[in-house]
């Protein structure tokens, strides 16, 4: 089962992660269906070390590999979801980050962020649940060209999204009992951004 990233709250709250799920607020701007690419060719890809609840290393690109994101409501940041393809055991993991950026803002250093693991299907969920726990260390969001006359007519832009980053503490099940440790991330992926997003004030620290 696809869990596209409309759906994510739902899924927080079903397990009773209100807060996590506040704080995970999706992108408005995002598709309501699954994309069923990423980006063109390799541009978008995901890669991740995940160790502990889940020991593997993650390697998507390519036909495997959807993403999609956006702008969070509030206009404080992005969130970028990956789904990739079911591994040996059958498992399909999507990963989504929460990033505070402002949309569109180009090249960024530094910038705190939540990381989420879902195990498709199993209402498996892994959350890092505060923003002192993983950062981007490199953010670059650069503007793709209109496809179609349709999309250049369209309010929504879309921006190809790059970052890498690391975590100092691990992801969690709500009641703690097991521990998911991402040591490091690196992604492309797309985004989709109203202008009203694109022209809103960066956030401040």
């Amino acid at each position: 089962m696809h869990l596209p990233i409309h759906r994510l709250c739902a899924l927080m709250l079903a397990l009773g992660m209100v807060a996590a799920c506040r704080d995970r607020a999706v992108p408005h701007s995002a598709t309501s269906t699954p994309a069923a690419l990423c980006l063109p060719g390799e541009r978008g890809y995901l890669r991740a070390k995940l160790g502990g609840a889940i020991d593997t290393e993650l390697d998507w690109r390519g036909a495997s590999l959807q993403c999609e994101g956006g702008a969070r409501p509030d206009g404080r940041g992005l969130r970028l979801s990956f789904l990739g393809p079911a591994d040996v055991h059958g498992r399909q993991l999507r990963l989504v980050f929460g990033i505070t950026a402002g949309p569109g803002l180009g090249l960024s250093h530094r910038r705190p962020t939540n990381v989420t693991v879902i195990v498709e299907g199993q209402k498996q969920l892994y959350a890092t649940q505060g923003e002192d726990k993983c950062a981007v260390e490199t953010l670059v969001q650069e503007p793709l060209p209109a496809a179609s006359a349709a999309a250049r007519s369209s309010l929504a832009r879309e921006y190809r999204v790059a970052a890498r980053g690391y975590c100092i503490d691990p992801a969690t099940t709500l009641d703690g009992t097991a521990r998911l440790y991402i040591n490091r991330f690196d992604f492309a992926g797309l985004a989709r951004f109203e202008d009203n997003e694109l022209h809103a004030a960066a956030p401040r620290h």
